[in-house]
């Protein structure tokens, strides 16, 4: 690997596996770098607060609902974040570098994020079925009906949640989102599929049952991201010395450096169902107690991918397009010139590629498209 400069290195801003994956086979050598480590929070970090203004709509032991609504009425748009090892502010980041901002200033004016909570010692069981269904309560207490836009890992989870309750989601977009594993390996994904399980299993033992996110940014080394990475991602054109972009660096490292920990069921669900056993894309995911059969979700969907993304390869998020039911009409997608991180804070991104989809999510659906014409019973 090229070091901390290497683009490569902001996987481990979004998927602490992959800390674990640079020991490779060595699930020993992670345990002795990880010595002396402590599983309690820095108190000293404060949470990053984000660039809009909301108040919580819903709040439950393992997320909160944030509003930034506009209006009252319409449709509600649901923002669903990773949950990884940074917290959701990657979408509401600065001025100009706000996904938030990009969405409500293209005529999405009744938004909503679901803000992942960082996993407490009580929570460290909790698995993928226990965050749908959060999901589920979000959903419902916005009226039962939503355009879903996942971020990440955000996406694979709102494309699961979609194809479980399919007459609960209007339109769904997923943004830098792995679907199909095998479509093509990033460096992520391909480290991902070659280190042992156990190597991620201790990584949650010494955890005792979570993995701790600041500990694996040390392991990684990612407390303090190159000045030129965090220029490609937030795709600035801003010198350097400026005062304006050390602005910008400031508050993109008040952002990394804040990390929320995830429990260990959920983690290790998530290495085996998503990178060990592709299983979205081979028709074996189960959720909630049934099997998730793509090709029968037939929702209108938007992709957006990166050309130079080195967390998902663009075309593990584009392999959506064969493997759900969904008419080629109804379906759009896009990829962008961006790095991973810039998908959701670049200004580029934001400016360019947004906008569209938020003209896209404003358009109505034909009627015979409007809702799924199926429901989740077996």
């Amino acid at each position: 690997m090229d070091g901390p400069r290497s683009q490569f290195s902001y996987a481990a801003l979004f998927w602490p596996a992959l800390a674990a994956a640079s020991f490779g086979e060595s699930a020993s050598a992670l345990a002795a770098q990880m010595m002396g480590f402590d599983t309690d929070r820095d108190q000293t970090l404060q949470e990053p607060e984000g660039a809009t203004s909301s108040k919580m709509a819903l709040e439950l032991g393992a997320v909160r609902l944030r509003d930034f609504t506009l209006v009252e009425s319409g449709l509600p748009t649901l923002l669903c974040t990773p949950l990884a090892l940074h917290g959701s502010t990657v979408a509401d980041l600065a001025t100009g570098h706000s996904l938030v901002a990009a969405l409500r200033g293209s005529g999405v004016e009744r938004l909503f994020m679901a803000d992942w909570r960082s996993a407490s010692p009580e929570m460290r069981f909790r698995g993928i079925d226990d965050y749908l269904a959060d999901l589920n309560v979000l959903v419902d207490h916005l009226g039962g009906l939503v355009d879903l836009v996942g971020l990440c890992q955000g996406g694979w989870l709102s494309l699961v949640y979609a194809a479980r309750f399919p007459g609960k989601v209007r339109k769904l977009v997923m943004a830098g989102t792995p679907v199909d594993i095998a479509a093509q390996p990033s460096e992520f994904s391909a480290l991902a599929i070659a280190t042992p399980l156990t190597v991620f299993q201790n990584l949650v033992n010494l955890g005792d049952g979570r993995v701790i996110g600041r500990n694996v940014a040390k392991l990684w080394g990612t407390d303090r991201v190159h000045v030129d990475d965090v220029r490609a991602s937030l795709q600035t054109l801003e010198p350097t010395d400026s005062p304006d972009f050390k602005r910008l660096e400031s508050i993109f490292e008040n952002w990394n450096g804040w990390t929320i920990d995830v429990p260990g069921t959920y983690y290790l669900e998530v290495v085996e169902k998503i990178y060990k056993r592709n299983e979205l894309a081979s028709g074996n995911f189960v959720a909630l107690g049934q099997k998730v059969d793509l090709s029968r979700l037939s929702l209108p969907m938007y992709l957006l991918g990166g050309s130079l993304d080195e967390v998902v390869a663009s075309e593990q998020l584009l392999a959506a397009q064969r493997l759900v039911g969904t008419r080629p009409e109804n379906l759009r997608h896009e990829v962008a010139p961006s790095n991973h991180l810039g998908l959701f804070m670049g200004r580029r991104s934001l400016e360019e590629c947004w906008p569209r989809i938020a003209s896209w999510l404003n358009e109505p659906v034909a009627p015979s498209s409007s809702l799924a014409d199926f429901t989740s019973s077996p």
